[in-house]
């Protein structure tokens, strides 16, 4: 009986190994099929006015990742208000930290850019580097969700995150991020403010 019970567990356990590796290619075969049909659509439907717009975007999210925690500083020192002090901390470390992340998991991960790896979508400027996560979605929901976690109201939410998806959204627009690699930095940048709360206040 033990023989017939080991003999079925080594079966099982060949099995698991050989279908888990085959699933996992599949799973990402039908990522990728989604990313190249979105990336491709996004690009037969540009408009010159929502090209500007989605260059803007891109172009200035640093001034939302830096003047954020800037600002937060400043009025702290400023009104004397040490809470607020220390939420620009959080919010600064939260963004910083992230980026730090998405640095080494784009050198992990090394995975071409969508004009690279298919040549039928036509992107609006060919960025350097590599492709995920995207850079711009980690940052700037890094930066909305410390930013609306420290200060809980709707109109600072509505904005941050609203500044934060549409960022998000021009990278994929401009054909230089896959829809998963924009919701590989959305993970991870609100993952990363989320676990940073205890900075705050």
């Amino acid at each position: 009986m033990k023989f017939v019970c080991n003999k079925y567990f080594l079966l099982f356990f060949a099995v698991i190994q050989f279908i888990t590796p085959v699933q996992c290619i599949k799973a990402q075969s039908q990522i990728q099929q989604f990313d190249d049909r979105v990336m491709i659509n996004l690009a037969e439907n540009r408009t010159p006015a929502q090209t500007e717009v989605a260059l803007f975007l891109s172009r200035n999210y640093m001034y939302g990742d830096i003047g954020v925690p800037a600002a937060l500083l400043v009025g702290g020192i400023i009104r004397n208000d040490r809470q607020m002090r220390e939420n620009s901390l959080y919010v600064a470390s939260s963004t910083a930290i992230t980026y730090g992340l998405t640095l080494l998991i784009k050198h992990l991960v090394k995975r071409p850019r969508p004009f690279v790896q298919n040549i039928n979508i036509i992107p609006v400027y060919r960025a350097g580097s590599t492709s995920f996560p995207s850079g711009h979605s980690s940052t700037t929901f890094s930066t909305a969700t410390a930013l609306s976690s420290a200060y809980p109201k709707w109109y600072v939410i509505a904005p941050a995150f609203l500044w934060a998806g549409a960022t998000s959204y021009s990278r994929m627009y401009l054909g230089v991020h896959y829809p998963s690699d924009v919701a590989a930095g959305i993970a991870l940048g609100t993952g990363t403010a989320l676990l940073l709360q205890p900075i705050k206040r």
